[in-house]
């Protein structure tokens, strides 16, 4: 269970009351729409999770995986900075090291930090505010291993904030955005981590006066068929594991929570995706932000 406030409760633990450099983040609004999106809480009993604020986001992190289960970020995209990129990817002190899949995970491989919160959505407001924003995402708990190749499936996930925010207009372009990996025992391990072959992503904005939401998943598990060479390289001992081009799905918001087990409060009941479909077109590959369904129909 996730408290609302800064008090630990059952097997969760904030870092809100936390007395250091981090301390003072306000982290995620969930009423930032004007209407109630809980962050993401894990439906198993007993799962332990840390709720790590930042500037206008906050993950919900898992120690025993060294990663996040979830964010969730605020976009004002009427506020958005546009700040050069500096990578100087820290350990959050909240959470000790060890608990962290840190830079050695990345090191000498063809692994890439995967940004959770991608960089440039919480980097809004006022330059101090802003700035610190940027330089928040760069922790290690807002990073996921990813493919270090670059398709049209990833350029797409990259910018898949940019197409919604164009579609929330009707509420000052303002978005509620959670994200994270698919967390499966399956997982290949690597240095001390399960590297994750699917991640997740949720939209919640207003659109015609009500709450509406979106859902997506990026799947970089490997095509046996196209990616032989990568999945040889796996093979060797000491390389990680091999990793597929990037597929994007529009999906169900409730296939989300069936993939997660994560409760997504009141997004599966907004859903703007036809859950309806047949089943082998139940998750929608995309080729462009115009394959997007963003209407009830």
């Amino acid at each position: 269970m996730i408290p609302s406030d800064s008090q630990a409760a059952g097997g969760v633990t904030s870092g809100a009351g936390f007395r250091g450099s981090l301390a003072g983040r306000a982290g995620y609004d969930e009423h930032f729409l004007g209407v109630q999106v809980p962050l993401p809480k894990p439906s198993v009993p007993d799962l332990e999770t840390v709720l790590l604020p930042y500037t206008h986001f906050t993950v919900v992190f898992r120690p025993d995986r060294r990663m996040a289960a979830a964010t969730g970020v605020c976009i004002d995209g009427g506020q958005l900075v546009n700040l050069p990129r500096e990578d100087d990817w820290q350990f959050d002190p909240r959470v000790p090291e060890s608990r962290q899949a840190g830079n050695e995970i990345y090191r000498a491989n063809s692994l890439d930090k995967g940004h959770l919160v991608r960089r440039l959505d919480p980097v809004w407001g006022e330059a101090a505010e802003a700035k610190q924003a940027d330089a928040d995402t760069f922790h290690y708990t807002n990073a996921a291993p990813q493919a270090d190749v670059f398709n049209q499936g990833k350029e797409l996930w990259q910018g898949l904030e940019n197409y919604l925010l164009d579609h929330a207009a009707a509420f000052d372009r303002k978005l509620a955005v959670l994200t994270g990996p698919v967390l499966h025992d399956s997982d290949p391990p690597y240095r001390g981590v399960q590297v994750p072959l699917r991640f997740w992503k949720v939209a919640a904005f207003v659109q015609d006066g009500a709450l509406a939401a979106t859902a997506y998943v990026l799947d970089q598990s490997p095509d046996l068929t196209r990616d032989a060479d990568r999945a040889l390289a796996g093979a060797t001992p000491g390389a990680p594991p091999p990793l597929g081009a990037f597929r994007t799905f529009q999906v169900p918001v409730s296939d989300v929570v069936e993939l997660t087990l994560l409760d997504l409060g009141p997004l599966p009941d907004v859903d703007l995706m036809p859950v309806t479909r047949a089943p082998r077109e139940r998750w929608k590959r995309l080729q462009s932000p115009d394959d997007i369904v963003l209407r009830r129909g």
